[in-house]
């Protein structure tokens, strides 16, 4: 997936970028972050919190307008308890798509023996065009006493021109003649000829009026979920490329240290060691998670968090490789850093984050690759990257690549029997190798050395004794 060619305002994020930071999918099959985020009533809401999530926002201006409409919502949340329906709305969403008999008569005649046919020939169609219209008229009935709410006059940001588009709707001539009462005691006539006007007439108005029902659903799940998780609006910023947080968490984890990121073009790469199991990965992943719920115009996990929004959004951290294209793990590892090449070269703000690359060859190779980016990438205006690496030998030659590299670490308490991890960020390299240790730990040496070689019985024939 790339939105940069075909629309600018969006993010350019892909696929395996996505697969990452478990957007729609969770490799563990627990909860994606569309699952901790929809909140959504309705089918057809919940698939345009879905499209919101696959093209997140590049440019301020429209960030900025999504975060004036989520924010408005939290603060006026009573007003959209007004909104119609899921059963109004579902209803309707039915009743347009259900093949059903329509009278397009002109003629007066003509038009009164076709609703005698469906009527009388035709009374489960009857019935479900009753129905159908019913629910069109209690969805349109809902949205203009929504939309006349004084409080909603001046609402800012993406609700201004939704709101303006559903009065336009609501006013054509046609949609005029639902009356702001039940219909349900309305005669056969009189039933059809609503549903003329409805479903024949007004089909694509309809349509519209669902549709921005539902764009107002997903800002509304946003809301929610925000208030919900206790996430808190990013302040979005111009000039330079820079990201700035304090308290940024995963918001998965039951119980998160937080901690901060500061990335600028004073310092475009963020160094990261530490041993396994000790949080680079987990950091890696909270901070590309906030990024990315800041270009949806969402709040953020973390106490403050400043950014300038980037144009490419690219994460290396779980690879693999491609038997069925034949693509070697290196070879995997290769294609995703041209990915990044590609489109810095374009010129793009990009930010990447890239967990231990070049695993997959040998450690000479790895070595000179790392190096080999990290001053390629230091030297990238406008561009921002996090690496994280077990290869501390680099850090010998990071000195040399124009002071651009700020250098942070986890690391392992090794007091007592076993390991702890507190997850705390510390500024420098960490020199930490514990391999060993944690296979010990595991008693991994101790049960092969307790393992005992089968014995082999040799017959005196094969043995070579008569």
């Amino acid at each position: 997936m790339s939105n940069s060619s075909a629309r600018p305002d969006l993010l350019d994020i892909d696929s395996h970028t996505f697969k990452d930071l478990e957007i729609f999918t969770s490799d563990n099959g627990g909860a994606s972050l569309f699952d901790f985020c929809n909140r959504t009533r309705s089918v057809g809401g919940a698939a345009l919190l879905r499209r919101r999530m696959q093209t997140p926002w590049a440019c301020a201006e429209r960030i900025a307008a999504t975060q004036a409409a989520v924010r408005f919502i939290t603060e006026s949340r009573a007003l959209f308890k007004q909104m119609p329906s899921v059963y109004a709305v579902e209803g309707t969403q039915d009743y347009l798509e259900e093949i059903l008999p329509s009278l397009d008569f002109r003629n007066r005649l003509e038009f009164a023996l076709g609703a005698f046919q469906v009527w009388a020939n035709q009374d489960s169609h009857y019935f479900s065009i009753v129905k159908g219209a019913q629910a069109a008229c209690r969805m349109i009935r809902a949205l203009r006493s929504f939309v006349a709410l004084p409080a909603l006059k001046s609402a800012p940001g993406e609700l201004g021109p939704l709101l303006q588009q559903l009065r336009a709707l609501l006013s054509r001539p046609n949609l005029r003649m639902v009356p702001d009462f039940d219909v349900a005691g309305w005669g056969t006539w009189k039933m059809l000829k609503l549903d003329q006007a409805l479903r024949v007439k007004e089909k694509d108005t309809l349509n519209r009026l669902l549709a921005l029902n539902y764009e107002m659903e997903a800002l509304v799940s946003m809301a929610d979920a925000n208030a919900e998780h206790g996430f808190v609006m990013p302040e979005i910023c111009y000039g330079p490329l820079h990201v700035t947080a304090e308290g940024l968490y995963h918001p998965y984890l039951a119980h998160p240290v937080a901690n901060p990121v500061s990335l600028n073009q004073q310092h475009r790469i963020l160094f990261l060691t530490g041993p396994n199991m000790a949080g680079k990965t987990t950091y890696l992943r909270a901070f590309a998670t906030a990024l990315y719920l800041a270009h949806l115009g969402m709040g953020v996990p973390a106490q403050s968090f400043q950014f300038v929004p980037v144009q490419c959004l690219f994460s290396s951290i779980s690879l693999t490789d491609d038997l069925c294209r034949g693509v070697s793990y290196f070879r995997a590892e290769a294609l995703r850093v041209k990915a990044v090449a590609e489109a810095v070269a374009r010129g793009d703000r990009v930010l990447t984050l890239m967990d231990e690359p070049f695993k997959g060859t040998n450690v000479k190779d790895a070595f000179e690759a790392s190096l080999a980016i990290l001053e390629r990438f230091s030297t990238r205006e406008n561009c921002l990257f996090m690496f994280s690496s077990h290869q501390i030998e680099l850090s010998d030659h990071l000195h040399r690549l124009h002071n651009q590299v700020n250098c942070r670490y986890f690391e392992a308490v090794e007091s007592g029997e076993r390991l702890h991890f507190d997850y705390k960020l510390r500024p420098g390299i960490s020199d930490q190798r514990l391999g060993m240790r944690v296979l010990r730990e595991e008693g991994i040496f101790e049960l092969l050395d307790q393992a005992t070689a089968p014995e082999i019985e040799f017959s005196p024939a094969e043995d070579g004794i008569p």
